[in-house]
């Protein structure tokens, strides 16, 4: 009996000292974050530092990044082709949402801190007008063969439409929650809202504005932010509040995926080509998922950043993610990093 127990533990203790050389290479999630996106650029914006920036926009042909500093009242143009701010155009007071309408050579901003819709001239990278809303206008999309730009008009629980050709609000989309992310599918020629207090996906009808279908998200609580994959039939959706990105199906109307993001998710952006999807969250990570086929979808990892990063955009040229910082371990900056993705 006692040999045998000596046996035993001896058996015991070689298990325990091969695992303990195994074990710290396990979790896989920081060195593999680490291997997913590498920084090339930091570049230093005009400030003032410590302010909270908020969304971005890509003019493909000009090679344009727009980059909405919230708490300044500025929006910067980046020339994506040297990483140097070419402008900086204020009178955007808290600046939200950012949409280039390519047809005209515009760009709106929505200016939350006067309740106003701002248009841009690109060619002159001034001011032109503003347009009233009710209440914080947000997140936007431009429905190009019907040229409206929608608009979540947040608190006023809205969305409002925008015919570009007269720059004036010419209706308002209601609902009994308030709007997060709208997103125009330009397959199903589709515009789609999230309702963000119910946890409903609405689907607005661009050629008469009205509300088409309102469908639950599932697990999904507090759906803000979103992407598309038009071709795939699929949206991907921030759950604010429990921490998730639902994948959305727009043929079954329901979410069939849900995976796990650190908390503060907001924006979400998609990359076809790499057929990868990021989430940038306020707590200090970009969250970088991948598409294996329009079923299946798998986490590669959580990417570190700086704490309050909740923004992004995505070249599909380039594959590079833009991420505008407003502080630094702690310092006020106010920074753009700049990563080429690792595929």
């Amino acid at each position: 009996m006692q040999l045998r127990v000596n046996m035993k533990t001896r058996f015991i203790s070689a298990t325990l000292t091969i695992l303990s050389f195994v074990v710290p290479t396990a979790p896989l999630a920081i060195p593999l974050g680490s291997k997913l996106l590498k920084q090339i650029a930091s570049i230093e914006l005009p400030g003032p530092a410590g302010k909270r920036f908020d969304y971005l926009a890509i003019d493909p042909e000009d090679h344009l990044l727009f980059i909405a500093h919230m708490g300044a009242g500025n929006l910067y143009v980046l020339d994506m082709r040297t990483n140097k701010v070419v402008n900086t155009i204020p009178d955007v007071p808290g600046v939200e949402g950012v949409e280039y309408v390519p047809d005209l050579k515009k760009v709106y901003t929505s200016d939350a801190h006067e309740n106003q819709i701002g248009v841009i001239d690109l060619a002159t990278m001034k001011v032109i007008k503003k347009i009233p809303t009710e209440s914080k206008p947000d997140g936007s999309t431009y429905a190009t063969p019907f040229q409206k730009l929608y608009v979540s008009d947040e608190r006023a629980k809205a969305v409002a439409v925008v015919d570009v050709t007269k720059d004036e609000v010419v209706d308002m989309v209601r609902f009994a929650s308030e709007t997060g992310m709208p997103q125009y599918d330009p397959v199903a020629k589709l515009v789609y809202v999230n309702l963000q207090d119910q946890n409903i996906f609405a689907v607005i009808d661009p050629a008469t504005d009205s509300v088409i279908g309102r469908h639950p998200v599932g697990r999904c609580r507090g759906n803000h932010g979103m992407a598309l994959d038009p071709e795939h039939h699929r949206a991907f959706l921030a759950c604010e509040q429990n921490n998730l990105l639902a994948v959305f199906d727009l043929d079954k109307n329901e979410s069939i995926a849900y995976l796990p993001v650190p908390e503060g998710a907001d924006v979400v952006k998609f990359d076809p080509g790499l057929s990868r999807i990021y989430v940038a969250c306020y707590s200090g990570a970009i969250s970088v998922f991948e598409q294996k086929d329009p079923a299946h979808y798998s986490k590669l990892g959580d990417v570190r950043v700086a704490h309050a990063v909740h923004s992004l955009a995505v070249d599909p040229a380039t594959h590079r993610v833009y991420a505008p910082e407003q502080e630094e371990s702690g310092v006020p900056v106010a920074r753009l990093i700049v990563f080429d993705a690792i595929p």
